[in-house]
């Protein structure tokens, strides 16, 4: 397994900020400002939204940006607010991913990825999620979307890629990828002379 390990860093390297940290640890990426809200819920659903909430800055040292990161995070995202005191459990799964999202900005992120926020998610509860990674986008964040709801993840983005079988394939802006016919064909799950 070690050799394995060696192998597949000498072929690929990750890199943040001019660091390489490909086999650095969950602690020290989270030094580099890097979040990852995985595609699982995360939450601790017999705790209140504000608890959960609260979750995200154990780490933050000094109870003044821990407040002035809550302040952003409720103005940022209404139902933090409107359900403080409900169990987190009790929440849509677009409510519930809604706050995994705000409590990413407790840690102050330099890079929130993403994996899959709308699996699992109904048409309603899917619009509040990407509602909140517009918000995240508008505040200046830099997020990484990976998404198989192409149409709404390429929506919500600036800079779309397209990956095949783990290729990088199309590298454009994501309002390019959305009207281009061929990307429509055969990514997009749509023919060219339908309408959207």
């Amino acid at each position: 397994m070690a050799r394995r390990k060696s192998l597949v860093a000498q072929l690929y390297a990750v890199t943040f900020a001019g660091q390489d940290i490909t086999s650095a640890s969950p602690r020290v990426k989270l030094g580099f400002g890097l979040v990852h809200v995985p595609q699982d819920r995360g939450l601790f659903p017999h705790m209140t939204v504000w608890d959960n909430l609260l979750m995200g800055g154990y780490s933050v040292r000094g109870n003044r940006a821990v407040k002035e990161r809550l302040q952003e995070a409720a103005a940022m995202f209404p139902i933090l607010a409107e359900r403080r005191h409900a169990h987190a459990g009790s929440l849509s799964g677009g409510e519930q991913k809604q706050v995994e999202i705000a409590r990413t900005l407790l840690l102050n992120p330099r890079l929130i990825m993403l994996d899959e926020p709308s699996i699992g998610l109904d048409p309603k509860s899917r619009k509040l999620v990407f509602e909140a990674i517009g918000a995240l986008a508008a505040s200046g964040r830099t997020v990484l979307l990976v998404e198989q709801n192409a149409r709404s993840g390429l929506a919500a983005a600036h800079v779309g890629a397209v990956l095949e079988s783990g290729v990088v394939r199309l590298v454009r802006a994501a309002s390019e990828l959305l009207t281009d016919p061929d990307v429509a064909r055969l990514y997009l799950g749509a023919h060219p002379e339908l309408p959207k």
